[in-house]
């Protein structure tokens, strides 16, 4: 009798024991192993394009410019540096029929415009 008792009591013991446990602190994650410092992302390329000016999406903040049979779409944001000669210009000052000479980055699918130089449509020659 007193072997069933003490058996009893034991259990009892154990499983408010293990209840408290199971409700106590969380579990600490281990701190992260030291690995190789990562290096940061290379700067994006900056890449050039000319053309024409085929259309301005102020909506959208895009320009298409087109050389040739090419078309490209680039996105105008706050950091697009617009000149035109010495004089600076805003976006709404870009119109269809320019030329423009554009440096650019990729950001994935998108081509962000960083700096648009344009000029005036040069003139048909005359015909004599």
């Amino acid at each position: 009798m007193k072997k069933t008792i003490l058996l009893i009591v034991l259990l009892t013991l154990v499983a408010f024991v293990s209840g408290a446990m199971a409700q106590g602190k969380p579990a600490t994650t281990p701190a992260p192993t030291a690995s190789a410092p990562t290096k940061p992302a290379p700067p994006a390329k900056m890449e050039k394009f000319s053309g024409e000016v085929k259309s301005v999406d102020a909506v959208a903040k895009s320009v298409v410019v087109a050389k040739g049979k090419v078309e490209k779409t680039f996105i105008i944001n706050d950091e697009t540096k617009i000149t035109k000669g010495k004089d600076t210009l805003s976006f709404a000052d870009l119109k269809a029929g320019m030329n423009g000479a554009l440096e650019y980055k990729k950001d994935g699918d998108k081509l962000i415009a960083v700096a648009i130089k344009v000029a005036a449509p040069k003139a048909a020659p005359k015909a004599k």
